[in-house]
């Protein structure tokens, strides 16, 4: 990048200059990186202002978005909330837009909005992996993300971590399992879809039934909880995101991660422009410099997330794609299905299914 990014902690410390993210810090300090971004040529500084609305941690915002900055000269206003409020703020203020991008959440939650968003085809569309592109343009991928299950080492004894989904129903972990809900959180959504595609689909709210009873009424409010609560000690296991997890890893923190033997899903987060936002052209340079090849050569050697660019070069330290078994995600189904689905997860619950 045209500024060294090599230091994230230097750059955190004026995350406050950027907005009101709230910041998820691990219980291990994670460890810094040496790597060299790879340098473009800065686009013109050209001023202005954007609006952006954020479900994510503020470790992976702050960085990225002050070189946003400095690299075009305009200033952005960042709102943090959870996937499932911030998109039914985009929602609210459809007659009068007061956002102009929302990054990032799971590309289904997005899908499932669609009508609010304006559709852009990136200026690095053909830098992108064909799998991770929505044919409508709808929403651009940032980065592919498995969903995991993350253990503490030191409340799991070694020998008896959980394999898969199912061994979630074991009344050992009842009361003991981190999971946010899917109304409020776009990754555990996906995750919500990941588990009941792995135990046939329609076929699978028997499992997600036993799931929650396993839970005993613990419904995390956010996902930054649930990684966290498994590094503190206050959950022994957590459904979440790869990267959210490796983060713990590369600081120290006592914790592993299991990719379900029944397969898991690998589904990008995006990022999208708001229909009618007042700085369209703004947003529209937002979403091109999140999929260039610096930024998502950042992403890979800070933050172990995954490039959905043709180009990236293989994360060391990490499961490779081909040894992750995938199960057949039906994102159509997913996004379609989105209000069903959470409606039907909120009744099993309360204890009305």
């Amino acid at each position: 990048m045209k500024k060294s990014l090599t230091s994230l902690l230097s750059l955190l410390l004026v995350g406050s200059l950027i907005g009101c993210g709230a910041k998820e810090t691990p219980t291990a300090k994670p460890a810094e990186s040496s790597a060299q971004p790879t340098t473009s040529q800065p686009s013109p500084k050209t001023g202005g202002k954007l609006t952006l609305y954020s479900p994510n941690a503020a470790e992976l915002n702050n960085p990225i978005i002050k070189e946003f900055q400095d690299r075009t000269g305009i200033e952005v206003q960042l709102i943090s909330g959870g996937t499932g409020d911030l998109l039914k703020r985009v929602q609210a203020e459809a007659a009068n837009p007061l956002g102009d991008i929302f990054w990032a959440g799971g590309a289904d939650s997005l899908e499932a909005y669609k009508k609010y968003f304006e559709p852009y085809k990136t200026k690095e569309y053909d830098n992108i992996s064909p799998q991770y592109v929505d044919k409508n343009n709808v929403w651009t991928p940032f980065a592919a993300l498995p969903m995991i299950i993350m253990y503490n080492k030191e409340l799991v004894k070694a020998g008896e971590e959980p394999k898969g989904w199912t061994d979630l129903l074991d009344p050992k972990w009842k009361g003991k399992i981190a999971y946010a809900d899917p109304a409020k959180s776009g990754s555990s959504y996906t995750q919500l879809i990941t588990m009941l595609t792995a135990n046939g689909k329609d076929q699978g709210w028997g499992f997600i039934k036993k799931f929650v009873t396993n839970l005993d009424g613990k419904v995390l409010s956010g996902s930054g909880q649930v990684y966290k609560g498994v590094a503190d000690k206050e959950f022994a296991l957590g459904v979440t995101l790869e990267e959210a997890a490796y983060r713990y890893v590369e600081g120290g923190a006592k914790v592993g991660i299991i990719y379900p033997s029944e397969g898991t899903s690998a589904v990008p987060d995006g990022a999208a422009v708001i229909k009618g936002a007042k700085n369209m052209e703004d947003a529209k340079k937002f979403i091109d410099f999140l999929v260039s090849k610096d930024v998502q050569s950042l992403i890979q050697k800070e933050f172990k997330r995954r490039s959905v660019r043709k180009d990236a070069e293989v994360i060391q330290g990490i499961a490779q794609a081909k040894d992750i078994k995938l199960v057949d995600y039906d994102f159509d189904w997913a996004s379609s299905k989105k209000d069903e689905n959470i409606k039907r997860f909120g009744k099993i619950v309360s204890g009305q299914e």
